[in-house]
């Protein structure tokens, strides 16, 4: 035991990352055994049916098994996996479209062109928060499109329950050139000095703190350049010290997979994955995403969010009951928006009920709707509760 201790390095250095042995562990092959819920494999990737889905969501059994399936594959598999039609009606995706584009355009004259964490400034458009823009310019698109229960399954099979939400926008333009492959947030955001300090169980932690995703808003074809995947790659530990090396961008580029996706298609992955954005090479297709990094209840969210808006621009929504939507939507919507992690607070003011932690955002936010509580008493309540929470 000393001796593998002794082994096991305290801290993962650019000097000790060998191709070598990313590319070991690429070389598998996923096989339909592994992924027996999955209705294809496709490049190595799980793909999903999303019709074949919906049954499995209403049983807790056959829901928990799906997640533990999911969770396998973003921990020792593909660290990747599509569901396909996970919105089988894709009105709401359109009409979100024609407000991005719209808040797109007012950013650009206030603020010129933005650029990129990954990516060449001007080659795409972003938003930043889209979540809480949709919800501001229109609480009932946002409720349909983030009301989604395939993306809340996906968010807790990898996060478990409370997590945070939070969402981008990013729109290439015919020409937009690729991103450069790279890890995600947390360490995938910081500098190589700094990811450097961090020991190596941090970067073991960092990937299992986020899931990353992508919420396809268009046909997207190869050739429009969807997300390129290294399959496999988020095993290898030392990834967060060794993606801006020049030999692992070259094997990136050289063995990477890219799949078409389909208008209302979701993706999620392990923000270790290697990954990167393709170039747009059509002269016609605007490529839309809208990308969402989904945090633990146990770590922060890359944004802030003013989810006290939000819920007070959502609750009247939901509280009309919205004609199709379903007591899972209505929960999915309330998941993305409101906190769900009753810490930290002032203990004070704001004493655990009913249990050993306070009321949150969400939680209070099923209480008013199961007591049809009036959209201004909601609202009351809301204020009560951030007044209570501050030091």
């Amino acid at each position: 035991m000393d001796t593998m201790l002794t082994q096991s390095p305290a801290f993962f250095t650019a000097e000790d990352c060998r191709v070598e042995d990313l590319a070991a562990l690429c070389a598998r092959s996923l096989t339909p055994a592994e992924v027996p819920l999955a209705t294809e494999v496709a490049k190595n990737i799980p793909l999903y049916d999303a019709a074949r889905l919906a049954p499995m969501l209403a049983d807790g059994t056959a829901r928990r098994g799906l997640l533990a399936e999911w969770a396998r594959v973003l921990m020792q598999g593909a660290g990747v996996f599509v569901i396909r039609g996970a919105y089988a009606d894709t009105s709401a995706l359109d009409r979100s479209t024609e407000i991005y584009l719209n808040i797109i355009a007012a950013e650009r004259a206030a603020n010129g062109v933005a650029a990129d964490h990954f990516g060449k400034a001007g080659s795409n458009d972003r938003i930043w928060n889209s979540l809480q823009k949709l919800c501001e310019a229109d609480p009932e698109t946002y409720a349909r499109c983030f009301g989604n229960p395939y993306m809340q399954a996906a968010c807790e099979a990898w996060l478990g329950p409370n997590y945070q939400m939070t969402a981008q926008v990013n729109l290439v333009h015919p020409g937009g050139a690729a991103q450069l492959a790279h890890r995600d947030y947390h360490l995938g955001f910081q500098t190589a000095d700094l990811s450097a300090q961090y020991p190596a169980h941090v970067h073991d932690l960092s990937p299992v703190l986020t899931l990353q995703g992508a919420i396809a808003h268009c046909d997207m074809s190869v050739e429009s350049g969807p997300t390129k995947l290294l399959p496999f790659s988020q095993a290898y530990r030392a990834g967060y010290a060794a993606w801006r090396l020049p030999a692992f961008r070259t094997y990136f580029e050289e063995n990477f997979v890219q799949l078409p996706l389909s208008k209302g298609d979701a993706i999620f992955f392990n923000p270790a994955l290697l990954h990167a954005a393709g170039t747009n090479r059509t002269t016609n297709v605007e490529r839309f995403v809208n990308l969402v990094q989904v945090s633990s209840a146990f770590g922060r969210a890359m944004e802030t969010v003013d989810r006290q808006k939000m819920c007070t621009l959502l609750y009247p929504v939901l509280l009309r009951g919205i004609s199709g939507f379903s007591v899972s939507q209505i929960d999915a919507a309330i998941a993305s928006t409101a906190e769900g992690y009753s810490f930290p607070t002032n203990l004070d003011r704001d004493p655990p009920v009913g249990g050993l932690a306070p009321e949150t955002q969400a939680a209070l936010m099923r209480r008013a709707l199961a007591a049809h509580m009036a959209p201004d008493a909601f609202t009351a309540a809301l204020e009560a509760l951030a007044t209570r929470q501050r030091a």
